[in-house]
């Protein structure tokens, strides 16, 4: 399970903030898109969202729920937690990965949903 390895020490590079290691996980010309819109195109602009993010804010947790992979495509599931700016928040999240040839992630697809979840039909 190379890719759960390879995925599970990125989410723990944003913990640790070793910026290092994003440099041997990703493609040269990796595509990220984040859940909220913002999408970076290589591995140089990578690197600049990281440092960027990390002045004002730190990762709390970042904890893998379910893996699926197929192929060069694995989809994980994840909680995520940070102090980003002074205010604490999590949420769930999804991400589609692509893997090169190379075993290196070459796209990563973010998909954010609400982790408290409320039941308007129970009684």
């Amino acid at each position: 399970m190379w890719n759960k390895i390879l995925i599970e020490n990125y989410f723990r590079a944003w913990i640790e903030k070793d910026e290092e290691v994003l440099k041997t996980v990703f493609s040269d010309d990796i595509i990220y898109s984040e859940c909220y819109g913002p999408e970076y195109h290589g591995i140089e602009q990578v690197l600049k969202w990281f440092a960027d993010w990390n002045k004002v804010g730190t990762v709390l947790e970042w904890t893998m729920k379910r893996f699926v992979s197929e192929g060069n495509t694995t989809v994980v599931e994840w909680y995520f937690k940070c102090n980003y700016n002074n205010k604490i928040d999590g949420f769930d999240g999804v991400s589609i990965i692509d893997f090169d040839d190379n075993k290196k992630i070459k796209a990563l697809k973010e998909f954010q949903s609400k982790s408290e979840h409320y039941f308007p039909y129970e009684k």
